[in-house]
């Protein structure tokens, strides 16, 4: 092995150092989600190629769900749309940095880019260099292979224990947006949309709105422009 190739090893672990937290984070979700599916009809291998195709903690519990409960396919499709529509804005956000790469690395790394993988693409250098673009594929890879070693614990799980939806492991969903959310606060522009995002998230879901969590990020989103429009002239505020 060559001193570069070394070097592009060192990077993709470094990666999955990086990521580790996160993956032993999603845990509970993943076995959340395992146990879920088996236990609403669907086959082992079936619940196991959702973490593998899909890759989406959020959207493949909404989907089990619904194809559990006979609803229309388009409901199904729209949903996991809609909850999916946020990676499109992440896309955006890493366009430029990820444009110039050749087409395996923009198929590659849009595959893997979920929220953790997004929450560890912040430094400014990111995506820059060889080395930059294995330690995201180390990153964003060991976190596919994390998720879906949780999914077969928790098929596993769902044959041989009562269900596991009673436990709360769904809180895990929470507490790991959370953990990415937090550090990331570091302007008043964000910290009024996280507490907008927040509390119009609670108030659409005591209403029974049906797209309040769309409707929550996009009044965020708005709060936020608005407030760093009007503190733009005084520079960073936190």
């Amino acid at each position: 092995m060559t001193l570069n190739s070394r070097g592009l090893v060192a990077a993709a672990r470094k990666g999955a150092l990086d990521m580790l937290p996160l993956s032993l984070a999603v845990l509970p979700w993943g076995l959340l989600f395992g146990s879920l599916a088996v236990q609403r009809g669907f086959s082992w291998l079936e619940a196991q190629l959702f973490s593998g195709v899909i890759f989406g903690g959020a959207v493949q519990i909404v989907t089990v769900e619904l194809i559990a409960d006979n609803a229309p396919l388009f409901t199904v499709l729209f949903s996991a749309f809609v909850i999916s529509s946020r990676h499109f804005l992440y896309g955006l956000t890493l366009r430029e940095l990820i444009s110039p790469r050749p087409l395996r690395w923009r198929l590659g790394l849009g595959f893997l880019l979920t929220d953790e993988l997004f929450a560890l693409s912040g430094d400014r250098r990111a995506y820059r260099s060889r080395f930059r673009l294995y330690y995201a594929l180390g990153a964003g890879g060991s976190f596919y292979l994390a998720w879906n070693l949780w999914t077969f614990v928790g098929i596993v799980a769902g044959t041989s224990l009562p269900d596991l939806t009673e436990l709360g492991l769904d809180f895990a969903i929470a507490a790991t947006f959370i953990a990415l959310v937090v550090p990331e606060i570091k302007s008043l522009a964000t910290l009024v949309s996280v507490l907008t995002a927040g509390l119009c998230g609670v108030l659409f879901s005591v209403w029974h709105f049906e797209m309040g969590l769309v409707m929550a990020a996009v009044v965020a989103m708005l709060a936020g422009y608005v407030t760093d429009k009007m503190s733009y002239r005084r520079g960073p505020s936190l």
